[in-house]
């Protein structure tokens, strides 16, 4: 069987998770590989809203395999939340169907107050969830992982040696410190409860594999989110790309036999940093609106602009690209024509194709567009690519021509059912 990436192909909040739900269809387990509870994936099926941050998306296919990788900052509160909310829905009631890796990194109290503390300071646009704070623990080698919370003595042991400089930093940033026997507390508490969850998670995802079983990988963000090829400083704190898939969940990358990436019909967002086609005006205001584009984890409304082509070209060429999803293209309804980033001026007189790597030239860059007409039939009841009226599907046919790669299911709505699926990725992996 074939195992399949699921990338965000811009700066996160493209819907991966509703792709990632869809897909589950065909797949057998579904792995989250990186990042933490800064990362939203809203599901909407049936008419109900769920929102997850840690648990794999494919949960809301009832006995799915799913697997949060050693990749993956887990907050122990956060994940419980989660697990008891699937639960009162009549989900995850075999513990056996979660499994969370004993080497995942845990983050704790001190890491949310060193994160909020540091945004107040020098904002970058951080949800304030501990994310980046963690993943300098692990990189430091003093790290919590998910094991030391069944050890008793040994967490204890390791929080004493961290909570010293952990408090410092803290109190430096004007927080309030860490005590040590109510974080111990809490902490084993909380390692109580995910104990039945808790285990191996590379072998667990080796052996669905030796068994012919299909594995989604599911990454949190998007591209130019990714520590090492985002638009630095304002990325998150892992690598977001395709490559960690393996990295984070503990198998080799020829286990990996295709990688697709989502997009909108359009850009956006969240936090600072740059943002080409960044639209402040009534045309960014009614994509918002008509988007719903508002955070899932924070709220904070997102930046909106029109697609950009060489924002895809480059997340191809970093994720080695085999196919698009193209979400919310009902949104584009009504405009009486479209734009689509082709190239930039850049400052110092150059015009571009590929998106620049020195953050300098890109935050003055100027996108030069080509415009598209639009349609106003409605998209929402369609499920057929032949349905779609031909200004829709002229747009989606040239934002593959600029991209280089295939557009394998498109997306009309919010709900599972509301998606044209061109190809199962499963199958022609």
């Amino acid at each position: 069987m074939s195992n399949v990436v699921i990338v965000g192909a811009q700066w996160g909040d493209e819907g991966k998770g509703k792709i990632v739900d869809l897909f589950t269809s065909w797949a057998d387990v579904v792995v989250r590989y990186q990042g933490g509870a800064n990362a939203g994936h809203t599901l909407v099926v049936g008419g109900v809203k769920t929102v997850l941050h840690l648990v794999p998306s494919g949960v809301l296919h009832p006995g799915k395999k799913c697997i949060i990788g050693n990749g993956v900052v887990v907050d122990p509160e956060a994940l419980m939340e989660e697990i008891d909310l699937l639960k009162s829905r009549g989900l995850l009631g075999d513990a056996a169907q979660l499994v969370v890796s004993e080497n995942a990194h845990v983050i704790l109290p001190y890491h949310k107050r060193i994160d909020k503390g540091r945004e107040k300071k020098d904002a970058i646009g951080t949800t304030g969830r501990g994310i980046g704070p963690c993943y300098e623990d692990k990189v430091a080698r003093r790290g919590i992982r998910v094991r030391d919370l069944l050890k008793p003595q040994a967490l204890r042991t390791r929080l004493s040696a961290r909570l010293e400089e952990a408090n410092a930093q803290i109190g430096a940033l004007g927080e309030e410190k860490c005590e040590l026997e109510p974080l111990l507390d809490w902490a084993l508490k909380l390692g109580e409860r995910v104990a039945p969850y808790v285990g191996d998670a590379s072998a667990s995802v080796a052996h669905e594999m030796s068994r012919g079983r299909a594995v989604l990988f599911e990454g949190a963000q998007g591209t130019l989110l990714d520590i090492d090829h985002g638009t630095y400083p304002y990325v998150t704190s892992s690598n977001t790309v395709a490559g960690n898939a393996a990295v984070g969940s503990g198998i080799g990358p020829t286990a990996i036999h295709s990688v697709i990436g989502i997009t909108k019909a359009y850009t956006t967002r969240v936090g600072n940093g740059p943002l080409p086609t960044e639209l402040n005006d009534a045309t960014g205001e009614r994509l918002r609106s008509v988007g719903a584009e508002f955070g899932a984890t924070t709220g904070r409304p997102r930046r909106c602009g029109w697609l950009d082509a060489l924002v895809l070209r480059y997340a191809v060429r970093v994720n080695g690209l085999s196919g698009l999803a193209i979400t919310k293209l009902d949104v584009l309804t009504g405009f009486e024509k479209i734009l689509v980033a082709s190239s930039y001026k850049l400052s110092n007189g150059k015009t571009v194709t590929e998106f620049p790597s020195d953050p300098e030239l890109l935050a003055e860059a100027q996108p030069i567009y080509e415009e598209l007409p639009g349609w106003k039939e409605p998209l929402s009841d369609l499920r057929e690519y032949g349905e779609l009226p031909a200004n829709a599907r002229r747009y989606v046919e040239r934002v593959e021509q600029l991209v280089g790669v295939e557009s394998i299911a498109v997306s009309v709505g919010a709900e599972r059912a509301q998606t044209i699926v061109r190809k199962n990725p499963f199958r022609h992996a």
